[in-house]
């Protein structure tokens, strides 16, 4: 089942690099680390985001933006003030870019501090190696399937292509959709974010966003006994090998 394989091992370090880099360096500043491995980082995202890269300042920009308004209407993406998935994703997507070309300038809270590799941004968001990402994946999915006809392969597995074309993008829409509006409260933090316990092995640890909004500098998204936040014990490896230093250890 090598392109299911391929799948899950694509979903989850797109997943972990949103979630280690993108959300807890970039957004929040967790943990701090070399101008070195920062750089690293920024590529380690790129390949494993590859066409759906997102950029860790304009992503940053936004989080915070949507931890200082959320669910109000100038959140950037509240499931509660768009009519649909899709217009949230569409209204996320515009203001991403507005921050990414520079055409809006933030607020000082929202951008000060945020890693910026503007020369490495523009490349990985041109158009010709966002096409290049989508050929490597179609190619793989044609010369298993369709070509060597691989054990364990069926037509039907085309239809994953557009996830991996989209992942971080997808990533995004579950965890603000189903963050804010399924699951239980820990915390009354006056919006909607909610803990989507039984989702949560499938997005390490970002679906505990009602405890994130509340404990947002927290490392370790998991409050209760029964909570468990994938991402932290991977957090704390690389904090144990010195190549990140966490500012608290919980």
């Amino acid at each position: 089942m090598i392109l299911l394989f391929l799948f899950l091992i694509h979903w989850y370090f797109s997943l972990f690099c949103q979630s280690f880099f993108l959300h807890r360096y970039a957004a929040h500043q967790m943990f701090i680390m070399s101008k070195f491995w920062e750089k690293f980082f920024y590529v380690f995202t790129w390949i494993a985001q590859g066409s759906s890269y997102l950029s860790p300042r304009a992503y940053a920009i936004l989080h915070r933006m949507h931890h200082a308004y959320s669910d109000t209407p100038d959140d950037p993406h509240s499931p509660h003030h768009t009519e649909n998935l899709f217009t949230m994703m569409w209204k996320t997507k515009k203001i991403y870019n507005e921050h990414f070309t520079f055409k809006v300038k933030p607020e000082e809270r929202f951008s000060k501090d945020v890693p910026d590799w503007n020369r490495f941004d523009r490349f990985a968001d041109t158009m010709g190696i966002r096409i290049g990402w989508v050929l490597v994946y179609v190619s793989i999915y044609v010369l298993s399937i369709s070509v060597f006809e691989l054990a364990g392969t069926h037509w039907w597995m085309y239809f994953l292509l557009p996830i991996h074309f989209m992942m971080g993008p997808v990533h995004g829409a579950i965890v603000n959709w189903s963050g804010h509006k399924y699951g239980y409260a820990n915390f009354n933090n006056n919006d909607q974010s909610k803990n989507s316990l039984f989702l949560d092995f499938l997005m390490l640890g970002e679906l505990f966003q009602n405890n994130h909004h509340r404990l947002p500098k927290r490392v370790n998204f998991a409050v209760k006994w029964f909570e468990f936040d994938p991402t932290y014990p991977l957090i704390k490896l690389l904090h144990a090998s010195g190549i990140i230093k966490m500012k608290t250890l919980q």
